[in-house]
């Protein structure tokens, strides 16, 4: 008796009991991938003005950080929340060697020490110096609570003069009673 291959046979017999709970349907189901589950590669050179595609790896560039920003555009549209960066020698060996990891380098005319963040979108990248990371955190998280702030102001029909920069002692007072009221 010849034996029929496995796919024409399956799936004839669905057990139920794989499906009875949400929980074992999360166990049983097959893998989902979003977006959020990726981290898009970035290769940056030294230079100006430079894209230039790696040959092992076809769609992919070495990005000078003036160019950088048109990459960062059309990654934020594809909705990717992170990239990834790694060391990366040049492709030309005879002219460029890497012989050393986790030293300060240029990079776009700035200095880049190990443990420092680039931080890119579509305006440009900045270098945040490792030892100004928390300050410069806890200073934007609140320069974005006064700039939504003053957002609602001024779509409340509230003038702009003295509101921002606060320059306005009274600017400061609403903010305060505003960020109380909001829980910021």
């Amino acid at each position: 008796m010849a034996r029929e291959p496995a796919e024409a046979r399956f799936p004839v017999l669905r057990p139920r009991r794989l499906r009875g709970s949400e929980t074992l349907r999360r166990m049983v189901r097959e893998t989902q991938v979003t977006t959020d589950d990726l981290v898009y590669p970035l290769f940056v050179a030294t230079g100006h003005g430079i894209k230039r595609e790696i040959g092992s790896m076809p769609g992919n560039f070495h990005w000078s950080v003036d160019r950088l920003t048109e990459e960062v555009e059309e990654i934020a549209a594809l909705g990717i929340p992170a990239y990834h960066q790694r060391p990366s020698a040049p492709t030309n060996l005879t002219l460029h060697q890497a012989i050393d990891i986790n030293v300060p380098i240029g990079c776009g005319d700035a200095p880049v020490f190990p443990g420092d963040i680039i931080l890119g979108d579509q305006d440009g990248v900045i270098v945040i110096p490792a030892n100004l990371l928390d300050e410069i955190a806890d200073e934007t998280f609140e320069m974005t609570a006064y700039e939504d702030f003053v957002t609602e102001q001024v779509r409340a029909g509230k003038g702009i003069f003295g509101l921002y920069p606060a320059t306005n002692e009274q600017s400061l007072v609403d903010f305060a009673a505003w960020r109380k009221a909001n829980g910021r």
